[in-house]
Order: C-alpha cells, then structure tokens, then sequence
C-alpha cells in the first residue's frame, strides 16, 4: 500500500469514526451468541458447562483495522450461583489489548419459569501499543513512548432476566474508566463508561421453525447509542439464518449449525454501509459453541441463545 493510499483510508477512518467517537470496545455480529463478553450476569444461564470461541476479522484490505478473538467458559454451580471466565484479544492499528475476566452471577426464581441474574465481574487488561505499527494520523506519534504490557484493572456488573424463550439485560461491563487507544485522534485517550442492553426473544412458527429477533444497544458517555438489530430463523433445530444490522455501520448476513446436541458452528458477514464500503471486502466472523449437555437436556432442542 502506498504512502498517497495510506493517507486516502486515514481521511477516510477519521471522518466516518469521528459521528461515533469510535469504536472503543469489541464488537461482534454474533452477540445473541456470546451475551458473557458483555454481561457478567449471564454466567451459569444455560444450566451447564458452555464454551464458546469466537474470531473476527473486521474491514478486510485496510491495514491496522480490528482483529478479535474471545473465549468463554462458563457453568452454574449449584443452585443459585454461575461462573465464568472471558478472555478477550483485540489488535486495533498499534494497540492490542488482552482481557481477563472472572465472573460470578447470583440467580432468584422469580416464578416457574421465570428468573432474574445478578453478575459481578473482575478482572483487568493489559495494554499494548507500538507506535511503529498501523496508519498513523500523525506521524509525530511515532516518537512516542510504547506502552508494553500495561496493567489496566477492570470492574463491572450487570443484571439478566430470562426465562426459556426470553431475555432482558442490562450491564456495565466496567466502572473504571483507564487509558484505552483512541483511532480517532490516533493518541492514547481516557475511555469512557459503556452502558449495554440485550434482549431477545423466540417465537415457535412451526413445529420445525423458530424465529428469534434480538437487539443489542450500547450507549457510551459522550457519544450517539449504538445498537445492532438481528432476526435469525432455525430449521429443525439444526440450521440456522439470519440477518442483521448495525446502526450507520454495516448489514450482515448469518449462518449456524447444530452439528451435534454439543457442538455449535457459526458464520457471520458483515457488508460495511459507510464510505468504508470502497475500502474494504467486509467483515468476517466465525463462532464454535461447545456445551456439555446431560442426557435429559440433550432430549430437549438446543436453546436459541
């Protein structure tokens, strides 16, 4: 890529980031899939040991654009009580950041059926940037000290109200508010609190088909909300299709499969919407749930979230 193209994706990236105040946490396409990332609530939800691994390669053909990986465990134990682990690795222009989180929920059956989550999480991130490294803005910043491996605690709650085919949640994925990469100006800036909200819903069309619509709305200090929109339908409880659409960003398109009452594999593509359309071949995302479900529940059909 040539120094004159570099400069024509760094305009670019700065006026489409500077609406949203940027992207300053990892996204994914399959969210209804991956709740824990977000809310810590979620934790021991599905009634049994649960991993679920994710890759996203994000604006393929523009250098330094984001690249995700995340991996979660999570189980109940006992009764009451859910916990899990996440670990999140985000590579952002110079920056990658690695997240480890511990989290812990406490659940109240509200009725039969219904049931309310209370999660706590802890944990904290370590902060790489190599000022070498990306599209630079300003060339100046190359002469800024790197940050190797930089120790940035984390702390956050959330609250989840679900039953079998239903889910509301509302979380704070972190109260403190540290040094995070800024792509818009290109420097190290202060993050900001990030407010989310899930929700979803199944609705059984046949005896054979499932519809679930779901939302995802996050809402960040000092910047427009943000949500994604998506509607998949499943088949037989194996196949899996959707769409979805993320607010002034990209449509998406998603597939699944149920390869067994255990395994789980997902893809989703992203088509960005923006001027960045002209810049890049999409966004690609690939998802593996693995779950060890007992007999009785391997009786049952899979759960739709």
């Amino acid at each position: 890529m040539n120094l004159k193209f570099k400069i024509v994706i760094s305009l670019v990236v700065l006026f489409v980031a500077l609406p949203s105040n940027a992207q300053q946490d990892p996204q994914y396409t399959d969210y209804m899939f991956n709740p824990l990332t977000v809310n810590s609530a979620y934790a021991g939800s599905r009634g049994h040991l649960a991993i679920n691994a994710l890759h996203r390669t994000q604006w393929v053909g523009i250098d330094g654009a984001p690249t995700t990986q995340s991996l979660s465990i999570d189980t109940p134990m006992g009764k009451n009580v859910g916990l899990g682990l996440a670990i999140i690795n985000d590579k952002l222009g110079p920056s990658d950041e690695f997240y480890v989180d511990a989290n812990f929920s406490y659940t109240i059956k509200l009725n039969e059926d219904r049931k309310l989550s209370f999660g706590l999480k802890g944990g904290g991130r370590f902060l790489n940037i190599d000022w070498s490294k990306g599209n630079s803005q300003n060339p100046e910043n190359v002469f800024q000290e790197n940050i190797n491996s930089k120790f940035l605690p984390t702390f956050g709650a959330g609250v989840y109200l679900h039953d079998d085919d239903s889910y509301i949640g509302l979380s704070i994925p972190n109260f403190l508010t540290d040094q995070i990469y800024d792509q818009v100006t290109n420097s190290v800036g202060a993050e900001r609190l990030h407010f989310f909200l899930i929700a979803g819903k199944v609705f059984d069309l046949s005896e054979t088909v499932k519809f679930k619509p779901a939302f995802l709305g996050k809402f960040v200090t000092g910047a427009p909300v943000i949500f994604d929109l998506s509607a998949n339908f499943m088949f037989n409880d194996a196949l899996r299709l959707g769409v979805a659409y993320r607010w002034d960003d990209s449509i998406s398109g998603l597939i699944g499969f149920q390869v067994s009452t255990k395994l789980m594999i997902g893809y989703a593509y992203d088509y960005t919407t923006t001027e960045l359309q002209d810049f890049n071949s999409g966004t690609h995302e690939i998802m593996l749930r693995y779950e060890l479900r007992t007999k009785e529940k391997q009786l049952k059909s899979p759960r739709f979230f």
